[in-house]
């Protein structure tokens, strides 16, 4: 069947890149993506499907796209996330919101992670005739990926979509991942009292209640590092990172605030919400035995590790389509929240993870057309008639 009405494939990025769409826990760079979506939805109007925009209830310019051919919860979900990460302009030699092509590749936030993706997906979809589907397909795009993952906790807690398989084209250079870490990212403040350096006794130091919890926490970090491995990560571990510490303000002052900012890292089959809960009493034990108010501003509420089993059926299709078994990866992804959704999940697209969230971000261009055929492969596998 011959393809339905579309711009070419790189004028889809060129048009969703142009558009920007960072989101951010700090309120100084967080922009929404309506933009975005209401350009997908306009592709995928163009294709046929059925186009539901769901605002977040918070923000209206935040939204997520469900586009769906057929009906019923058995078929394919093909998902993405239509936010980038912010931008620093002056690391860039290529304009961040306008495709350039340059050495066989594309420059511009967002073409590995991940705006090509759906173009590379609306273009697979295009190539079907879904007048035979057996199943239902389903494109998602999400808002906040790249900050709180808060479109797709609006989804689960929707409920919606509902499908036995998914697809999440983060840039993998289409290998098959089956499994990533969690993330925690935690913000422990101190507060103690100030007073003049001669005499110590006289205050209660933040900054050394702090040595203290950082003191801790590493030996914490041990212990989880001889609790717990997974060979198939490259950093086999558990891994916490201390990323940001700030406190005091004069030499000769007892520090009265001290703050610091840290992640772990945590395999699947760790319980995130029992880790936080552990870290932030151990913190607090530490802080009231020097006399210390302690606070736990929200920074983010953290993503559960991932996991879909070597024997899924998306899985095993992947790997044999890709010619790759299928690996595990540091970074997170919005795949926990498709399987809390009930969808066998695996994460495979276009695109290289060491080119994101960086100045000059790229794709490579003979990357995009395996990638529609890799796409496009896996709906007719799983939704139309063998």
């Amino acid at each position: 069947m011959a393809a339905r009405a579309l711009p070419p494939l790189r004028e889809m990025i060129a048009t969703l890149v142009a558009e920007p769409s960072p989101s951010s826990a700090d309120p100084r760079f967080d922009q929404g993506n309506r933009r975005v979506i209401e350009h997908l939805a306009g592709y995928c109007d163009a294709l046929g499907m059925r186009v539901e925009l769901l605002p977040s209830a918070h923000r209206d310019d935040k939204v997520n796209l469900l586009a769906t051919f057929g009906e019923g919860d058995d078929g394919l979900v093909l998902a993405g996330h239509s936010d980038t990460v912010p931008w620093d302009a002056s690391g860039w030699r290529h304009d961040p919101f306008r495709v350039s092509e340059d050495d066989g590749k594309l420059y511009g936030l967002g073409t590995s992670d991940m705006k090509s993706f759906f173009a590379v997906a609306l273009t697979a979809l295009a190539r079907l005739d879904v007048t035979r589907l057996r199943a239902p397909l389903v494109l998602l795009a999400t808002y906040d990926e790249e900050s709180t993952m808060g479109g797709a906790r609006a989804l689960v807690a929707a409920g919606r979509p509902k499908a036995r398989h998914a697809v999440i084209g983060e840039p993998t250079n289409l290998v098959p991942i089956r499994l990533h870490k969690g993330a925690i990212m935690e913000t422990v403040a101190l507060v103690g009292q100030t007073g003049h350096s001669s005499d110590p006794s006289r205050g209660r130091s933040a900054l050394e209640g702090m040595h203290a919890v950082m003191s801790d926490l590493m030996l914490f970090r041990e212990a989880l590092a001889s609790a717990h491995r997974n060979d198939a990560f490259a950093v086999p571990v558990p891994t916490m990172s201390f990323g940001a510490l700030h406190g005091g303000d004069s030499p000769n002052r007892i520090c009265g605030e001290c703050e610091l900012r840290f992640d772990l890292r945590a395999l699947p089959g760790m319980d995130v919400p029992a880790l936080r809960a552990e870290l932030r009493a151990r913190v607090t034990r530490i802080a009231e035995a020097r006399g210390l108010e302690v606070r736990f501003p929200a920074l983010h509420p953290g993503t559960p590790p991932f996991e879909t089993a070597a024997s899924a059926e998306i899985v095993r299709a992947a790997c044999e389509l890709t010619g790759h078994e299928a690996g595990a990866v540091a970074f997170g992804t919005e795949g926990p929240y498709l399987t809390e959704l009930g969808a066998e999940t695996v994460i495979c697209g276009p695109g290289d993870i060491a080119r994101a969230h960086q100045p000059d971000e790229s794709i490579d261009l003979a990357s995009l057309p395996p990638a529609v055929e890799l796409i496009e492969r896996l709906a007719r596998r799983f939704c139309l008639p063998a």
